[in-house]
């Protein structure tokens, strides 16, 4: 994946928290686990409980934001060439992405997320309680803020899950935070009920951001931004392997028969690896038409 060199990054919706201690409760509803708005795959250390009063009071106006940055993005990434040099920076690029992406896709309906917010360790988020590394990258509704420990990739994904660090997975799993947001926006987070199951609304709801991660990625290399310039150049098709891997890596099957030899489908909470590609895959062939990604529908999952 490379970027346009002559595009602007904005890093206005970008924080970092900086290094938080692991200890301590934060305000709000506890994270017993996991977000209401879901992990990529916080099975890694304990499955996801989804909280239903988080879920259906997270829809309305969002929070104060986490504009906590400690210098990592703003004044240091300002330009597709810095993208290109500096893993941080690619960040930024994929988050203003995402946003040109889906700004054009709602019909007035969008407004972007209050920020994306890395941290290392712990993080105290606002309305969805503390969190650590074990949850993985997670999207908090009640803020509308999207969390994540950059170590997350190195320690977790490549590290316990055998997966693969590279540009598009971290494109990926941002991508899948990202469609927690869009879900917050269209009110299909109040659809919620069940919470394990191979066919529970958890897993639908994971699997409907992992297509929302597709629609995305098919359409990266044309959406322009406000000044008209495409912000990714170039996507290869490596780069959509590497993306279908991450999302192979954190199917509920793949990681509890690594960590335990079995897999168990009646504690599912965000689907089976080969229904996370195959909803990526969807994503990617809807020709940016939301409703192909309509998990919720009669035998859909």
């Amino acid at each position: 994946m490379r970027f346009n060199p002559k595009a602007r990054l904005d890093t206005s919706r970008m924080g970092d928290a900086g290094r938080g201690s692991r200890g301590g409760g934060g305000g709000g509803i506890p994270i017993p686990g996991g977000m209401a708005g879901g992990g990529i795959g916080t099975l890694i250390i304990v499955a996801i409980v989804v909280v239903a009063s988080l879920v259906l009071g997270g829809g309305d106006g969002g929070g104060d934001g986490q504009a906590t940055d400690t210098g990592r993005y703003q004044g240091s990434c300002k330009s597709g060439d810095d993208a290109n040099k500096n893993t941080d920076c690619a960040l930024v690029a994929v988050e203003n992405s995402l946003y040109d992406y889906w700004n054009g896709e709602l019909d007035g309906q969008f407004q972007p997320e209050n920020g994306v917010e890395t941290f290392s360790g712990a993080v105290n988020t606002n309305g969805c309680g503390n969190a650590t590394t074990d949850v993985g990258p997670f999207y908090c509704p009640t803020d509308q803020t999207i969390y994540l420990d950059t170590s997350f990739y190195r320690d977790m994904l490549e590290g316990q899950l055998g997966g693969k660090d590279a540009p598009f997975v971290r494109a990926y799993v941002i991508a899948h935070e990202y469609g927690h947001h869009i879900q917050n926006l269209l009110g299909i987070m109040g659809k919620v009920r069940t919470q394990q199951g191979p066919r529970s609304d958890s897993v639908k709801l994971e699997l409907q951001a992992d297509c929302f991660a597709g629609m995305w990625a098919q359409a990266a290399q044309t959406t322009p931004d406000a000044d008209g310039q495409v912000l990714i150049s170039d996507l290869t098709d490596a780069d959509i392997t590497d993306a279908i891997g991450a999302a192979t890596a954190v199917g509920d099957d793949y990681i509890q028969n690594r960590m335990s030899g079995h897999a168990n489908p009646e504690s599912w909470t965000h689907g089976a690896s080969a229904q996370r590609v195959q909803w990526f895959k969807t994503g990617m062939a809807s020709n940016n038409d939301v409703n192909a990604c309509d998990t919720f529908a009669a035998g859909a999952v």
